[in-house]
């Protein structure tokens, strides 16, 4: 393991170090982040693709120092330098997909054009070859020992990285923090839409027992007929349900704490970070009115952390890039830092040290 007792958690971040300033190399550090380039089904705004680098640069400026967790970088994060091959092939791909989504937005027959059949084809091609990229990259290093967090991109990720965690644990639960359910099937002919990403995990990994989703405020009538029918393989909280039993007198504790209840022992988060309210994440790639609190959020994890189950991996996307500042980049920074402090927490045995204690 990284030996970072000498290591000054005060200094000024080194951006010739890894990530949050870190000099941790990948042999020697306890949780390997896999950076994924890649955003090609996107449906309204782009640049996920680099949220990646714009996240390293971002990292940087955040204090070592959680409360919480106030020893967990000690035990060594690492990212991997983005796949630039990964990166081209989204480029490339993504002016196919854009063309493609304008050919059908005018209610074109895609069967009627030869250009647009075969470019269908090219993106579903794609998007296969990444999540079998995907889960080689989890797999070897999850049989290595190591803790692995996925850094998108966009939201359609981390299939490949559940089929390895299904693999590696057996059976697990989602977390999903998010503001659609992505529960479409094959969304605008998109086999692995972004928007489709839980269809999928639920359809291709049985290991998945139950998908928890908390935030969900924009969604079409087959995914809530999807939940509906779901026999409660899909729990949902409604960003509109939290807010309406908080201004009726629940307090954030207690729904946090029964989000927690429905999950089982080992439990993957995915973090969309559009689950949130906008202002912290403005140029992310289908925003949505209302939205969580970045502290809601952490209040949550830190529930999951109290009730002793056990994170197996987190997947944190469509971060955006855009405007005049890396805002978008900083929150996703203190983001990706919490849930590297959890997925470490949460697999060492010993006593959590702090908690929160107030009702928010």
């Amino acid at each position: 393991m990284t030996d970072l007792t000498n290591y000054d958690p005060n200094s000024v971040g080194n951006p010739e170090n890894n990530i949050f300033g870190l000099p941790t190399h990948e042999e020697d550090s306890r949780l390997v982040i896999v950076p994924v380039p890649w955003e090609v089904t996107v449906s309204y705004g782009a640049g996920t693709a680099r949220a990646p680098d714009a996240i390293l640069k971002a990292s940087y400026q955040v204090d070592l120092y959680d409360p919480e967790m106030p020893d967990a970088w000690k035990q060594g994060f690492y990212m991997r330098p983005p796949d630039k091959k990964v990166l081209m092939k989204s480029d490339y791909l993504r002016k196919e997909a854009e063309l493609y989504i304008d050919y059908i937005s005018r209610g074109e027959d895609v069967k009627a054009n030869q250009f647009m059949s075969k470019t269908l084809k090219e993106v579903n091609e794609g998007s296969a070859y990444l999540n079998n990229w995907i889960y080689e990259q989890t797999k070897v290093l999850l049989d290595k020992g190591k803790l692995v967090g996925l850094l998108g991109g966009d939201h359609s990720t981390p299939l490949g990285f559940f089929k390895a965690i299904g693999e590696q644990h057996g059976d697990f639960g989602i977390l999903q923090i998010d503001a659609h359910f992505d529960l479409r099937k094959a969304y605008e002919g998109f086999n692995y839409s972004h928007a489709s990403i839980m269809y999928n995990a639920l359809a291709e990994i049985p290991a998945i027992t139950i998908l928890v989703q908390a935030g969900i405020r924009d969604y079409g009538s087959d995914e809530w007929d999807y939940v509906q029918n779901s026999n409660g393989r899909v729990v949902t909280y409604l960003d509109k349900d939290i807010r309406r039993r908080t201004y009726d007198g629940d307090t954030w504790k207690k729904i946090a704490e029964e989000i927690v209840g429905h999950l089982p022992q080992k439990v993957f988060i995915s973090f969309d970070i559009d689950g949130l309210d906008r202002k912290l994440c403005p140029f992310t790639g289908t925003p949505v009115p209302g939205g969580f609190e970045l502290e809601q959020v952490f209040y949550l994890f830190s529930k999951v952390l109290q009730s002793r189950k056990t994170i197996v991996g987190f997947d944190l996307n469509e971060v955006g890039i855009g405007g005049d500042t890396d805002w978008d980049a900083n929150v996703g920074a203190r983001a990706l830092y919490k849930l590297c402090n959890l997925l470490v927490t949460s697999n060492t045995p010993q006593p959590l040290k702090g908690s929160y204690h107030a009702d928010i």
